[in-house]
């Protein structure tokens, strides 16, 4: 049987996406796990994958099309159908059934409101081709819906921007890279900031100066941010354990790892010793790594044997005030990696989650997360639990303070880690036996390399 594969949700307020490139053609054979399409929600692009293997049979929403959740977009064939004769039948009967209104509704969508800003139209020029300045025939101006986002929320005009998208369509980054070089406004609009979009360190104010008031609104990983921290403080009783551990043999181990791995381009973070000791130490206290679960009044503790450590990632902040947030990616499997594995994982995954955006599948399935203000000169805090973790450790900077080893006060570097723990889940002296375990796994960081 053919199998139809529609427009996923990628998050929990996410009504539509767009395509903005098939890595696929029809005719082409996918296995589990092919990246076939790149779809761009209003936060960021993120990765399809394929779950099935099979040859692509039809794929009948074009690259740039903004189309529901649900919406088939491509279709599978799998075992012995012949996908030529699998898409001569959806064509004779018009395509899929569900791609149809689709395409119907897309051409009747309304400008959004809040001016004459131009905006582009979500149909495609006849002949499929678009000129490189994202203008097509009769002034239309062919953008991504997030595209047209910014613009719209920056009082910028799209006409004349060069499109670096599918057909010369007009992405997110072109938009951010004409308002960064001085983008025009539109006549009704005030002159957009030539200033990047992402914010860099602003300058003192003069004396007397004040803020300007404005409202912006919610951007759907804003909003998922809200309804799932507040689901989890006020369903998840939470409490707070702290320990300090002495850092000075862990930062001169490192000092030592990255000058002989410096020829290899690998830099070992304090992150990363982190996520190796929380995740040694579950094989000790396995209480920690598990997850409430169960419907009301049959309610049970699964305790995980996968021991996948997510890191909290903060995303940059725009210049407008929009964009920001957190999101947490997943390095999996840490207890079975070594610190260079670990270390490469960490970063890769933050320089996607800051530029194209990271896949669903890589913000899943962690089952304890790590939050490190340490590099902001944050000395102590408290976090909010990720669910469905039981737990999650907020980490401040190692500072230098004076401290007493052998009945004689010595300066020390000292590193604040404090827990929130899921009370269902983790009594409080479960909770600091834990936490001594890392702390002993940092003070004597030897153990962390083998």
């Amino acid at each position: 049987m053919p199998i139809e594969i529609t427009m996923p949700r990628l998050s929990d307020t996410m009504q539509a996406g767009t395509i903005v490139k098939w890595n696929v053609q029809e005719g082409q054979k996918v296995k589990s796990g092919d990246v076939v399409a790149d779809i761009e929600t209003d936060k960021a692009t993120m990765e399809l994958q394929s779950f099935d293997d099979g040859t692509v049979a039809s794929l009948p929403v074009s690259e740039g099309q903004n189309v529901p959740i649900g919406t088939v977009i491509m279709v599978l064939a799998t075992g012995k159908e012949d996908p030529a004769t699998i898409k001569s039948s959806q064509g004779a009967s018009g395509g899929s059934a569900q791609a149809r209104p689709v395409a119907a509704a897309a051409e009747r969508a309304p400008e959004p409101a809040g001016g004459n800003a131009p905006v582009a139209t979500l149909t495609q020029s006849t002949n499929g081709a678009h000129s490189q300045s994202g203008t097509g025939e009769g002034g239309r101006v062919f953008a991504s819906p997030l595209a047209k986002k910014i613009a719209a929320e920056s009082g910028m005009n799209l006409t004349g921007v060069q499109g670096t998208g599918p057909g010369g369509r007009i992405i997110r980054k072109d938009v951010e890279a004409a308002l960064a070089g001085g983008g025009r406004p539109t006549a009704e609009a005030p002159k957009a900031s030539a200033a990047s979009p992402v914010r860099a360190a602003p300058a003192l104010s003069h004396a007397g100066a004040s803020l300007a008031s404005r409202t912006i609104p919610l951007s759907n990983m804003r909003r998922v941010i809200a309804s799932r921290l507040v689901e989890s403080k006020t369903t998840i009783p939470h409490y707070q354990v702290t320990v300090e551990a002495d850092m000075d043999a862990l930062l001169a181990l490192r000092a030592q790892l990255n000058e002989q791995l410096a020829a290899q381009g690998v830099k070992l973070s304090v992150n990363d010793f982190l996520v190796r000791a929380c995740a040694l130490a579950m094989h000790q206290h396995p209480y920690i790594n598990a997850r409430w679960s169960g419907k009301p009044g049959a309610e049970t503790i699964e305790y995980l044997a996968d021991v996948n450590i997510g890191i909290a990632i903060s995303l940059p902040v725009h210049e407008d005030g929009t964009g920001g947030g957190l999101v947490v990616a997943t390095v999996r499997s840490a207890d079975q990696i070594g610190l260079r594995q670990i270390s490469a994982q960490s970063k890769s995954l933050s320089e996607k989650a800051r530029g194209k955006g990271l896949s669903p599948q890589e913000m899943s399935d962690s089952t304890f997360t790590i939050s490190n203000l340490g590099m902001f000169g944050v000395t102590h805090f408290t976090a909010i639990i990720n669910p469905p973790n039981a737990a999650i450790l907020a980490v401040g900077a190692a500072v230098q303070r004076p401290v007493v080893r052998g009945g004689q006060v010595v300066p020390g570097h000292v590193m604040s880690m404090t827990m929130s723990s899921d009370h269902r889940i983790i009594d409080g002296a479960m909770a600091a036996q834990y936490l001594n375990t890392v702390k002993e796994l940092l003070e004597k960081p030897a153990t962390l390399l083998v």
